[in-house]
């Protein structure tokens, strides 16, 4: 079984015995996060880039969005038939990350690249109904 694996089930059983909150300290400490991902935001756009070294087939990696959630799915493959291993720092094997957004996004304005080993994903804010349309009140311009 995947180390990863194993390690995700742990916490997940001890994320039931006491509580999701308690564990967010220690985070980084008991499982390394992959992949390793930083978040950008301006008024109306998110823009995220995921660390994925050694992707070589971008069928091995699934981006889903949905609503206030990016979930990353895939495969970090590293060949590694050059004898033992002494230390091996790079993280790798399968993967599955979600991470809350800081607002509501579009499910129809996704943009997701890959170039030298990170994951652009450019997301744009879901703007609501009712905040989409605003009355403009227009005022004469008189003549001078």
């Amino acid at each position: 079984m995947d180390p990863f694996q194993q390690m995700s089930d742990w916490k997940k059983n001890m994320d039931h015995f006491f509580g999701d909150s308690f564990w967010n300290e220690f985070e980084g400490l008991i499982k390394p996060t992959i992949p390793q991902i930083n978040i950008y935001q301006t008024d109306h756009e998110l823009f995220c880039i995921a660390s994925v070294p050694g992707l070589s087939d971008l069928e091995k990696l699934d981006v889903y969005v949905d609503y206030t959630t990016l979930e990353l799915k895939g495969s970090i493959d590293i060949d590694h038939s050059y004898g033992t291993v002494v230390k091996e720092e790079i993280l790798h094997g399968v993967f599955e990350r979600k991470i809350a957004l800081p607002f509501p996004v579009r499910s129809d304005k996704i943009k997701a690249t890959y170039k030298n080993g990170l994951v652009y994903i450019q997301l744009h804010r879901l703007i609501s109904e009712t905040s989409r349309k605003n009355r403009v009140h227009v005022h004469v311009l008189e003549d001078s």
